[in-house]
């Protein structure tokens, strides 16, 4: 008897899971300014990323409250003792080192508080933008985070932050537009973080207008802006017809206007 042997056969391709790799995701400018090493000032619609030596040492944003905010309205520090601090030094970054070289603040209060605005502040300015980037080389403010943060690491924050609020509710518009209550009762279960949100949401304040008033982070009051907008209880104010300037809205397929819609309606059926 003969044996016929036969080659196994290839083995199936195997598809390998995509490595989440944020590298020139958000800004190919903000890459190749990495690569490059480069030292300035990179100026984006929502605000602006400051680099040394290709590092991001700063970011500001008007949509993100800066440490004084953070550290006053918070109550980590007297409010004259930031500003005593500011004249004497002309600066943010000045007025900080002031006061932990005179015992008031914690280098490790102000390191943490310096971060916590600098990923605020990048979450923004790393927006969708719908004009492009400008970069001043060699003109950057003193580094609010002396050894800087790699690129690849803020672009990685903020899609993690875009994931993790895209999974609260999909809707960015609340991030930034006039919030309104929906009339839908909060229930005792409201946390009082939360709760101290909703009771700021007056028709005109914004999330970033409201995190400011609270001395919070931009991102943690979005969060809870997003959990109140999945809860029924807010949403963005209806645009102004007569406002040249706003954005038109349909009824038929805004999904804001609809929740009010829905919301209103159980409301009176009780």
């Amino acid at each position: 008897m003969t044996v016929v042997t036969t080659p196994p056969p290839p083995r199936l391709p195997v598809r390998r899971k995509a490595r989440q790799d944020a590298r020139g995701a958000l800004s190919p400018m903000l890459t190749r300014l990495a690569d490059e090493g480069a030292t300035g000032v990179l100026v984006r619609e929502r605000g602006t990323l400051h680099l040394v030596e290709g590092r991001v040492v700063d970011a500001e944003s008007p949509y993100a409250p800066g440490i004084d905010v953070l550290l006053t309205a918070g109550g980590a520090l007297n409010a004259a003792a930031w500003q005593e601090a500011y004249a004497a030094t002309g600066g943010p970054a000045g007025a900080a080192r002031r006061l932990v070289d005179s015992g008031r603040l914690s280098a490790g209060a102000l390191e943490l508080c310096h971060l916590g605005a600098l990923f605020d502040a990048a979450y923004f300015a790393l927006a969708p933008s719908s004009t492009p980037g400008r970069f001043r080389y060699g003109t950057t403010a003193p580094p609010a985070v002396p050894r800087g943060m790699p690129v690849a690491v803020v672009e990685r924050e903020t899609l993690r932050r875009r994931a993790l609020l895209h999974g609260v509710w999909p809707h960015a518009a609340v991030d930034d537009a006039p919030l309104v209550r929906t009339g839908a009762p909060a229930g005792p279960a409201l946390p009082p973080r939360r709760r101290a949100v909703l009771d700021r949401v007056d028709g005109s304040r914004t999330a970033p207008a409201i995190a400011r008033e609270l001395g919070r982070r931009a991102f943690a009051t979005l969060l809870d802006v997003r959990r109140l907008a999945a809860a029924g209880l807010v949403a963005p104010a209806p645009a102004d017809p007569a406002d040249p300037k706003a954005p038109p809205r349909s009824g038929a397929t805004d999904p804001y206007v609809a929740l009010l819609k829905r919301v209103r309606d159980a409301l009176e059926a009780l």
